[in-house]
């Protein structure tokens, strides 16, 4: 029967025509994305000998994909999501084939660094796909809260799928295989998403008449949101690496990529359980209680790694770490999108999106300090606190996190309400 459920609520979600195709051609990029960081490091350690260029070079991507993230979102709201997705994804093609000629033909370091920054910058379909559920739902609350599960979920199966599928193409194919893929499951994802015109967003009259705006970091729940996908990129981040370490300490190292699967199964599942639950909550409170349960339960792999535990009980409690952050990332971006007008949805999702790389790259490079110089277990010590700090900040900021929907003969956007 819960199966059924919920066959049938996700069925009634794509009963619009155009949904289910910019869904999966959306897949596809994202699928991409997921590929990218493993087939970059293993290609890297296999041709050049070297895994600390490998994590540098995958760094200055990071930096480069955060800055260049929310640029490409503005210019969606400019320009829509067609004019630009087009030309970035043939663009980012460029760089990636250039790096891929620099390996081959030996070429010196530095030029690694250059093409694998510029190659950064991809289009973000997932936030894309998010913005087109908002408005194919938007007189419909309950209708975005299943999408933006639901989204939530396929990023978990991305990052599931996306580094298990690069690392047999690059150990059983060759070492370019995998970054290759990737590049033309990207740009032909990218070019196909955009050619679903009829579900794309129009652009709202400013954005049409060309009239500038601020940036949506003026509107302080984002910068509230920010600090806490912040927070929350760090426990992605350095729960993979203190599990990598953890597992080869044990000496199971193979073992990690199913740990971490676990993780990220924990949440998809959660993701589109959260989706079934009706919301009787304002958003904002939604969050508090959604972050505040990902402090306590990543309370659990600090336990078991603290206290030896073996691979089995050590996978159930990753599991369970893994089912408070769907709902908290859901919430989130329902927030996103209520703080800010439409004219700034795809910018305002991108810069969500990039306090969550930024805190992924510092709690990874944390962790792997952490790993080198403490016990095994004694890493977990790293997303708990990132989770308790994002608790803080989340909690120092609620003020900011409630929205009130009101309309106008001017200006038919969402006011955000400054205070409780």
């Amino acid at each position: 029967m819960p199966s059924r459920a919920l066959l049938a609520s996700y069925r009634r979600l794509f009963a619009t025509p155009g949904a289910v195709a910019f869904t999966l051609t959306g897949l596809l990029g994202r699928l991409a994305l997921s590929m990218n960081g493993v087939s970059l490091v293993v290609l890297l350690a296999e041709r050049r000998g070297s895994y600390a260029l490998a994590g540098t070079v995958s760094a200055a991507g990071l930096i480069t994909g955060a800055i260049g993230m929310p640029l490409l979102g503005r210019l969606v709201d400019r320009h829509g999501q067609a004019r630009v997705a087009v030309p970035a994804a043939l663009y980012n093609a460029v760089p990636l084939v250039a790096l891929l000629l620099c390996v081959r033909l030996g070429a010196p370091d530095w030029t690694l660094y250059a093409c694998w920054a510029a190659a950064a910058a991809a289009p973000n379909l997932g936030g894309m796909a998010r913005s087109r559920w908002a408005h194919l739902y938007r007189d419909d609350p309950a209708a975005r809260h299943l999408a933006n599960s639901f989204e939530q979920a396929l990023d978990e199966l991305c990052f599931m799928a996306g580094p298990v599928l690069a690392m047999v193409l690059c150990t059983t194919v060759a070492p370019e295989a995998g970054l290759l893929t990737a590049g033309v499951l990207g740009t032909s994802g990218a070019l196909l998403f955009a050619a679903q015109r009829r579900t794309e967003p129009p652009l709202p009259a400013r954005a049409a008449a060309g009239r500038a705006h601020g940036s949506p970091l003026r509107v302080p729940g984002l910068r509230v949101l920010v600090l806490t996908f912040l927070a929350t990129g760090m426990v992605f981040g350095a729960t993979e690496i203190t599990t990598v370490a953890y597992a080869d300490a044990l000496g199971h190292k193979p073992a990690a990529g199913l740990l971490l699967g676990l993780v990220a199964a924990g949440s998809c599942v959660a993701g589109l359980l959260f989706g079934l639950l009706t919301p009787r909550r304002a958003p904002g409170v939604r969050f508090l209680l959604g972050v505040a349960a990902m402090a306590g339960v990543l309370l659990l792999p600090l336990a078991a790694g603290l206290g030896g535990a073996g691979l089995v009980p050590l996978g159930a409690v990753l599991f369970a770490a893994g089912t408070a952050t769907a709902p908290t990332m859901v919430t989130g971006m329902t927030l996103v999108q209520e703080l800010l007008p439409q004219r700034q949805f795809n910018e305002g999702m991108a810069v969500a999106v990039s306090g969550i790389v930024v805190g992924i790259s510092a709690g990874a490079a944390l962790a792997g300090a952490i790993a080198e110089h403490a016990a095994p277990g004694t890493g977990y010590a790293l997303p708990a606190g990132a989770a308790a700090l994002a608790l803080l900040v989340a909690l120092a900021g609620r003020r900011h996190l409630r929205v009130r929907p009101e309309r106008s003969a001017e200006n038919p956007e969402r006011v955000v309400s400054a205070s409780l």
